[in-house]
């Protein structure tokens, strides 16, 4: 295990992502699966306002418990920690699912561009598959040591095609260069935030299921400004610029949804500073 984990760390910082990490049963996925599907069966309306979309694409940890949950995994954290070190947070978790013969795609990007964190190296993206994401399905693609690098400039297309808030994309990406890394169910791959990626459409018959889940340590607010929300769930969180969230009482619980009303707005801000055009948090349909 110990000769595993340093394989992987030491190909994240070779590469900027690693893929293939299992961590997740056959059984796990089928129960997280079922949880997600019943969800949409029973509450496709949200709550307090919201579509269950909205939960789904921003911090649904704060409001669906099988989200918070799921960041606490330990197989999860025990990858997360040997790139991070021992104190982690979950940022957000999201759900990505793109529908079969999805003619969507997302463009080449680096994560943090819009996140307020800076050029941060202590934030990674864990994204595990709860379906087959095969390159037919759409899988990842990863520019190699792009993460070497600083924040590239960015165009905000606003591509109605294109599943990003901003529709931003990177020009003149070497797609010779480009490594796929499909996932089995329950498998996970990590990527930096600097790293370049895309994904294209989903051509299998099934959907396409991903959780994402970005973890940081408390270091990112040190160099970042003002206040930001996050859910411990490793080691310990020093005095700074994180607002400490507990996860949720229940599914939809009113002070939840209160809280979530609260960090939306903070956060939206960051993300449209600079936009030419209204920024919704974020377009619905998966961005990786």
């Amino acid at each position: 295990m110990l000769d595993t984990m340093r394989g992987h760390t030491e190909a994240y910082r070779r590469n900027g992502f690693v893929a293939g990490l299992p961590v997740f049963s056959k059984d796990q996925v089928a129960d997280l699966r079922q949880q997600i599907e019943a969800l949409e069966k029973n509450h496709a309306q949200g709550a307090g306002g919201h579509g269950l979309d909205q939960f789904f694409r921003v911090n649904g940890h704060v409001v669906i418990p099988m989200l918070a949950e799921a960041a606490r995994t330990p197989a999860i954290l025990d990858a997360v920690e040997a790139v991070l070190g021992p104190n982690l947070l979950a940022w957000s978790v999201e759900l990505f699912i793109k529908e079969p013969r999805s003619t969507k795609t997302v463009s080449w990007h680096q994560d943090i561009t819009y996140w307020g964190m800076g050029e941060t190296d202590d934030e990674v993206t864990a994204w595990i598959a709860l379906s087959d994401v095969s390159e037919q399905a759409g899988c990842m693609r990863f520019i190699p040591g792009s993460h070497k690098g600083g924040l590239a400039d960015h165009e905000d297309t606003f591509d109605e095609n294109n599943l990003l808030s901003r529709g931003q994309s990177i020009a003149g990406i070497d797609e010779d260069k480009a490594v796929s890394g499909p996932l089995k169910p329950g498998e996970m791959s990590l990527h930096h935030g600097r790293c370049f990626h895309a994904s294209g459409p989903n051509q299998s018959d099934d959907r396409r299921i991903g959780l994402a889940i970005r973890y940081v340590t408390p270091d990112v607010r040190d160099h970042a400004p003002g206040q930001d929300w996050a859910m411990p769930v490793r080691g310990e969180t020093r005095a700074g610029g994180w607002d400490c969230i507990a996860g949720p009482r229940a599914l939809f619980h009113p002070a939840d949804l209160a809280l979530y009303d609260r960090i939306l707005k903070g956060q939206s801000a960051t993300l449209a500073a600079g936009a030419e055009q209204n920024v919704d948090l974020y377009s619905t349909g998966g961005n990786t």
